[in-house]
C-alpha cells in the first residue's frame, strides 16, 4: 500500500505536469519559466525543484508520464478485445478508439508530443524515442499476432505499419480537435476504422 506521503507527491507531480503541459503548449518550452509552472500549479517554486532537478527534467518526466498513459490505454484496449474473443484486427480497431479517447482527454499533451517528435536538438530526444517505441511496440505486437494468425498479409512491414497507425491516429485526432471539433469521437473513429479495414477504395 502506498503511504500518504507518496500519494501526496504523486498528486503534486500530476499538478506540475498539467501546469507545464498547458504553459509549454501555449508558449513553447524556452519561454516557459519554472516560476510560471509553480504559479499555474498553485505551489511554491521550491516544490518544483523538490520534485525535479530542472525544467528539462520536469519536461522529460512529463513526456515519459504522458506517453506511458497512452501506452497503457492502448494495451488495455487490446487486452479487453482479446477477453471478448475478438480478432486481432478488432483489437487494432479498439486501440484506434482508445488513442482517440486519450487525445480527446489530453489535447495539449498530444500537441506537444507531436511537435517534439520533429525536433532533433532537444536534451530529451533519447527519452522521447524510447517512450515512442514503447507505444508503437504495443501496436507491433498485435500486428505480429494478426500476421501469425493469418488475419493480415505476411507482406506487411510491421514496424512501419505500426508507426503509420499511431501516426494516423495522432494527426487525425489533432485535425479533429483543431478544425472539426463539432464531430463526435464515433464519427472520427468510424472514418479511421474504414482505413484500417481497407474499405476506402470501394472494392
Amino acid at each position: 500500500m502506498e503511504s500518504s506521503g507518496t500519494t501526496r507527491r504523486q498528486a503534486t507531480r500530476q499538478r506540475l505536469y498539467e501546469a507545464a503541459v498547458t504553459l509549454i503548449a501555449e508558449k513553447g518550452f524556452s519561454a516557459t519559466t519554472v516560476d510560471e509552472i509553480a504559479e499555474r500549479a498553485g505551489v511554491a517554486k521550491g516544490t518544483v525543484y523538490y520534485n525535479f532537478k530542472s525544467k528539462t527534467e520536469l519536461f522529460e518526466e512529463l513526456l515519459r508520464h504522458g506517453v506511458g498513459l497512452l501506452t497503457a490505454s492502448l494495451r488495455a484496449a487490446a487486452e479487453e478485445s482479446e477477453e471478448r474473443s475478438g480478432t486481432r484486427v478488432e483489437a487494432l480497431d479498439a486501440m484506434i478508439r482508445a488513442g482517440l479517447a486519450f487525445i480527446d482527454r489530453y489535447p495539449a499533451f498530444t500537441q506537444l508530443y507531436v511537435a517534439e517528435l520533429w525536433r532533433t536538438n532537444r536534451a530529451w530526444q533519447s527519452t522521447l524515442l524510447v517512450v515512442r517505441q514503447e507505444a508503437v511496440a504495443v501496436v507491433e505486437d498485435v500486428l505480429l499476432d494478426a500476421v501469425r494468425g493469418g488475419e493480415l498479409s505476411e507482406e506487411i512491414d510491421i514496424p512501419l505499419t505500426a508507426a503509420a497507425l499511431v501516426g494516423m491516429v495522432l494527426v487525425a485526432a489533432l485535425d479533429w480537435q483543431a478544425f472539426q471539433p463539432e464531430r463526435s469521437i464515433d464519427e472520427v473513429h468510424s472514418a479511421l476504422s474504414l482505413l484500417l479495414h481497407g474499405r476506402v477504395s470501394g472494392h
